[in-house]
């Protein structure tokens, strides 16, 4: 019998909270955070420069990249005429370069991302002050994402005046 009271008052809880915190919340407004992100002034800035930060280390990848297919042609080009252990060296050496290259390849991966990431995280949180501050001066109590929103009627979007703000 507790079992089953417990139970219902959980599920009763679950259901009607949501409408709880939307009924206590008199003003309510939606921000499409990817629309502002793809306009903001200065993401392609930030793109240009994050590309210039790792021009050289693509520059070398390339390169061994390049040198690497040259020997692979190399070996299959003349390697049936070459004696064993020039083969055997040249096919030590190409999977050495193979590893270092593999190696180089991922640290840059690994480090552009990150660079990435913080660069993006940056912008989101200029995104998140500018509507926080829009909620304040407004007086909204909830600010929801676009994304999570399936279907609104008379919700305000403050989308346009959060990119009015950021530029």
């Amino acid at each position: 019998m507790f079992n089953r009271l417990f139970i219902i008052s959980i599920i009763l809880l679950i259901t009607v909270t949501p409408f709880r915190i939307l009924a206590c919340c008199n003003k309510i407004a939606i921000v499409n955070i990817n629309n502002i992100f793809q306009q903001y002034p200065k993401r392609i800035e930030i793109a240009k420069k994050l590309e210039s930060e790792f021009e050289h280390e693509a520059n070398e990848l390339q390169l061994m990249e390049h040198e690497i297919q040259n020997k692979i042609q190399y070996l299959q080009h003349y390697g049936s005429n070459m004696k064993i252990n020039e083969r055997n060296e040249l096919e030590s050496s190409l999977i050495k370069q193979r590893e270092n290259f593999s190696n180089k390849a991922q640290e840059f991966e690994q480090n552009n991302r990150r660079r990435q990431a913080e660069e993006r995280d940056k912008i989101l949180v200029i995104i998140q002050n500018t509507v926080k501050n829009i909620a304040v001066k407004y007086k909204y109590d909830i600010v929801f994402d676009a994304s999570t929103i399936v279907y609104s009627n008379k919700i305000k979007d403050i989308t346009n005046e959060v990119l009015q703000l950021i530029r």
